[in-house]
């Protein structure tokens, strides 16, 4: 199993971007999926999560200006983000706990990380 996140770049303040995170391979069913955020020297951070019924948890910083959808079929959660400020920018990293066809066990896994940069 591979989650593939992209969507990350380079945006100016109150500009707006959308991330995108695919699971693939032996998926056969997915409950949470999520974004987290890492700067250099701090430790990883919650933004927001979602559940299978679609329940959905933010990080107070960004509620209002990000919003988390996933699509079901395509095994894809997404990040909305809206109004961007400078203090958004780090390495954006997807999540998603994953059982396998081969197995009963639910585990989670993470992508490789996408850079968002907000200049000021």
């Amino acid at each position: 199993v591979q989650l593939q996140a992209s969507g990350g770049g380079l945006v100016e303040a109150g500009g707006s971007l959308r991330l995108s995170c695919a699971a693939s391979g032996s998926v056969f069913s997915i409950s949470s999926m999520g974004w987290y955020r890492q700067v250099p020297g701090k430790e990883r951070e919650l933004v927001a999560t979602i559940t299978s019924d679609d329940t959905t948890n933010y990080a107070a910083s960004v509620k209002g200006r990000f919003t988390i959808t996933r699509d079901n079929a395509k095994n894809t959660v997404y990040l909305q983000m809206n109004s961007l400020k400078p203090e958004d920018t780090s390495v954006y990293y997807c999540n998603a706990d994953i059982t396998t066809m081969f197995s009963v066990v639910t585990t989670k896994y993470w992508g490789q990380g996408t850079l968002v940069t907000v200049s000021s």
